[in-house]
Formats: C-alpha cells, structure tokens, sequence
C-alpha cells in the first residue's frame, strides 16, 4: 500500500534539520523527497545525529535539482498535490482538507523558496503563530504539518498489539 503523504524537502540547509525530518517522517511512515542541491554532504555528522539510527531505515529519494522533482512528478502515475509550508499561505493548516497523495513541502531554511515554486503548489498553507514573530523551525513545522495530514486521513502508523 502506498503511503498516504510524501514530505518533500526543498534545498535543504541545515543538517540537523533535515536529520530531524528524516527521523519524524520515518516514525510516521512518510517517504521524503529531497530536492537539490543540499547545503551539506549528507555524511555530515550533525545530520546523522539527528537522524539517529532511523537514517537506514528512511524512505529517500533524491532529485538533483527543481526540474528533476517535476519531472518525476509529471511522469508519476498518481501526481497527487503539492502542498507548500509556507508563511504567505493563503489557509491555515488545520482547516486545509488534505488527501491521499499530496506531497507536503518545506522550503529552504535560508532562503524558503523561490517565487516559481509558489507558482506550482496546489496549495500553500501556514502554521498559525503569535504575530509578532516570523517563523517555526522547519523541522517543528514540518512535523506539525505531518500529524495534521495523517490525523485527517486517520493514517498514523498501527501501533504493536
């Protein structure tokens, strides 16, 4: 069975960040996509400690650029929608509907992404926070985001008897 939701990692920056998603997504049983290039060589020890011993048993796959990722979008048999993390998000997470198959996306930490990545989304959606600040941590948000989908679509992983 294929998974409910895909994480999908936009230039990545900050390895301990991308170890943390790696690490929740592989709890949660959401296969990652990473878009390159990547601010760091993923030997980097900082991402392997974030990641713990959960890196083996990650579901990755790499695209070495943005045009890579579509392609592969385009040509897959079921696309399903990009969903971006966004703070110009036009919906709050929690009164987006999420489906089966939508991809949910992070951006960069530097940089969050470019103004033709805002243009593919299906969809951009924000993390409601107190007014006076900027952002989450995009390993925080990514998890947040995560739990969202897959209480929505009652597809957290089955636990052991």
């Amino acid at each position: 069975m294929a998974a409910p939701i895909r994480l999908v990692l936009f230039e990545p920056d900050i390895p301990q960040n991308t170890g943390n998603l790696l690490r929740t997504a592989t709890c949660m049983s959401v296969p990652v996509e990473i878009i390159g290039p990547c601010g760091f060589v993923f030997s980097d020890r900082r991402f392997k400690r974030a990641g713990l011993d959960y890196l083996d048993r990650a579901a990755v796959s790499h695209h070495a650029s943005w045009r890579a990722f579509s392609e592969a979008r385009r040509s897959a048999p079921r696309k399903g929608r990009l969903v971006l993390l966004t703070t110009k998000g036009s919906i709050r997470h929690s009164d987006f509907r999420f489906e089966a198959g939508d991809a949910l996306m992070v951006g960069s930490e530097e940089r969050g992404v470019p103004d033709f990545v805002h243009a593919a989304a299906d969809a951009r959606i924000r993390i409601p926070i107190a007014p006076e600040l900027r952002s989450l941590n995009v390993a925080v948000a990514g998890a947040i985001v995560i739990a969202e989908a897959l209480r929505q679509l009652d597809a957290f992983p089955k636990e052991a008897a």
